[in-house]
């Protein structure tokens, strides 16, 4: 019987166990030119017993920022200094995957000298951003045209090229949470009537462009996707009765290629009484999708067992867990207590939350 620490193949890459490192922002590439650090690299070293580590969202252009201090994956130094990253996991025995990433209108004109963000369609998302000058509301963003969609399609391809570069084991399209990709899938945030607006399948069309490009540049075997089909009251998101349609013909659509991985999030807030909503994503799409079933949310080292062992899923993900347990896998196979994380050094810089948490120790 499968459980959280069998081995499994994805993408031509044994992996130790099912334990998987979510991507988690943690704000340490504090430097002006949006660079992997020596500290986030030691940070993932540490986390490296992990079947699989999927890194922070990295963005894939300067346009595609939206949070303080993250790293990005479309410049040459960036490129360079991610392999400090790649190394130290792999000198640790661990697998890395970049997650990609394009925040689109949940970004701010303060990250971009004063430029609109842009989106699908210019709809507010009615959020917040936290920016160098304080928390600001949203914009209305600029709405993209077809050309500058095109741009962001090749943007995906040009990071995906960059992430092999710098030795990373396969990447992470984060078409989730409300981002930019996810803002093309929802009507309430894409009212185009071009060939990217409207159906289902013309507000799908950008994750299968990025796909077909990016899998010219890397192996499509280590290309996964990140889709969160029940976010609702969520960076501007609403679920309609197009909701899990759409999401239906997206993850069947995707078993026409050979992912590592689908990965998906169960609800982060309770949709038990919201209407079209599906309050259990994994039990819905593991009868849809034929590949690696990733999924996340709040699991514990019980429920993930569970969950794999009754084969509804492949893999676990797991992310607040492994910010203050660098050894988590070794806790939760000796059922070892788990320490709690300090909130208050989530997004804050230095070694200081981050990489000063200790492995179990006894007594």
């Amino acid at each position: 019987m499968n459980n959280l620490f069998t081995p499994i193949q994805i993408g031509g890459l044994t992996l130790a166990n099912r334990i998987v490192m979510a991507p988690l922002t943690r704000s340490r590439a504090d430097n002006a030119e949006h660079k992997a650090t020596p500290l986030i690299a030691e940070y993932y070293r540490q986390r490296a017993s992990a079947g699989l580590i999927i890194s922070e969202g990295s963005q894939i252009s300067e346009m595609a920022v939206g949070y303080l201090n993250t790293p990005g994956i479309y410049s040459k130094a960036q490129t360079e200094a991610w392999k400090q990253v790649t190394e130290a996991v792999h000198g640790a025995g661990g697998k890395i995957f970049i997650q990609l990433w394009h925040v689109g209108r949940m970004s701010h004109p303060d990250f971009h000298g004063g430029k609109l963000p842009v989106a699908p369609s210019a709809i507010n998302s009615n959020g917040f951003s936290n920016t160098a000058n304080g928390r600001k509301p949203a914009v209305t963003p600029h709405a993209l045209s077809i050309p500058e969609i095109k741009h962001i399609v090749a943007d995906f391809k040009n990071a995906a090229a960059n992430a092999m570069e710098a030795g990373f084991d396969g990447v992470e399209i984060h078409s989730s949470n409300g981002y930019l990709l996810h803002q093309f899938f929802a009507p309430c945030s894409n009212v185009r009537t071009d060939e990217y607006g409207g159906s289902i399948e013309n507000r799908c069309r950008i994750l299968f462009e990025v796909l077909d490009e990016m899998k010219t540049v890397m192996p499509e075997n280590r290309i996964g996707v990140r889709l969160n089909p029940s976010a609702h009251d969520y960076h501007g998101l609403t679920i309609t009765e197009d909701t899990l349609p759409t999401f239906d013909y997206l993850i069947d659509k995707l078993n026409d290629y050979n992912l590592s991985y689908l990965h998906l999030s169960e609800p982060f807030t309770d949709v038990t009484n919201v209407p079209f909503a599906e309050p259990h994503i994994a039990r819905r799409y593991r009868k849809i999708y034929r590949g690696n079933l990733m999924i996340n949310k709040g699991f514990t080292a019980e429920s993930g067992n569970k969950i794999i062992a009754e084969n509804g899923a492949d893999l676990v993900a797991f992310g607040v867990p492994f910010i203050a347990n660098p050894d988590l896998v070794k806790r939760f196979e000796l059922g070892l207590p788990l320490a709690e994380a300090d909130k208050t050094t989530y997004y804050t810089s230095g070694a200081k939350g981050y990489t000063d948490y200790p492995a179990f120790t006894a007594g």
